[in-house]
């Protein structure tokens, strides 16, 4: 997939890694990139085409859908966490997760995937997708069902020609994880990485040290994982 001269769509765009997408999209040579937010007014940026989109909301991803029917990129990138437990956790919240992560994504996808085809699709997935710390459940679960997802849309759309990359990390230095206190990459390496293996028709990126030691061990017993996360990286 060639980005320049492609019309990119971002959902997320107002901060962190989807501000980032956009811009480099646009720097890539993208001949247009609609910088989409749940509150549009918070996007700032230069030479986007700026739209209001709520993945949670079905009226809003068919509007979105109509109103940039041009799109042949489409970066997955909107989501929260609410660093909730499973087993106590508010289930509301859960539901929100679990909401705007699987379902919000999806909706996205099938809105777009007519006016994908010889496209691509790019969605932002986790290290979580692997592995579970105390305190964000809701989130990995989240996150591993969207992984499942992205394998099968890749399958389900190989017929129209879609390209599907799955963009893995673990934890990059935005708004979403400033309570943490874990290695954070530089959101712009994250998402050189992942355009990079766009245009390179990769089905996978493993953009940070975290994804790559966590997907390495899934043959290996999980337990190393659990006795202590934060010493994989030291391996």
């Amino acid at each position: 997939m060639h980005i320049s001269g492609a019309i990119a769509l971002v959902t997320g765009a107002n901060r962190g890694l989807g501000r980032q997408f956009a811009i480099q999209l646009l720097e890539r040579g993208a001949a247009k990139v609609y910088a989409t937010a749940r509150r549009p007014e918070l996007v700032n940026i230069p030479g986007v085409e700026v739209l209001p989109l709520d993945i949670t909301d079905a009226a809003s991803v068919a509007a979105a859908s109509v109103a940039a029917g041009d799109v042949n990129i489409l970066v997955n990138n909107a989501g929260v966490a609410f660093g909730t437990d499973l087993v106590a956790g508010d289930l509301d919240v859960l539901h929100r997760e679990m909401d705007a992560n699987f379902w919000g994504t999806l909706s996205v996808i099938r809105a777009f995937a007519p006016q994908l085809a010889g496209g691509a699709i790019l969605n932002v997935l986790s290290v979580l997708s692997w592995i579970g710390f105390q305190g964000s459940g809701g989130y990995a679960a989240s996150k591993s069902a969207e992984w499942s997802l992205t394998n099968s849309v890749r399958l389900e759309l190989a017929g129209q020609g879609t390209q599907v990359t799955g963009l893995h990390l673990g934890a990059a230095d935005t708004d979403m994880t400033a309570g943490y206190d874990v290695p954070k990459a530089d959101p712009a390496v994250i998402v050189k990485a992942g355009l990079d293996g766009l245009e390179a028709g990769d089905w996978e990126v493993l953009a940070d040290e975290w994804s790559r030691v966590a997907k390495a061990g899934l043959t290996a017993d999980p337990r190393a994982y659990y006795n202590d996360p934060y010493s994989l990286l030291q391996q």
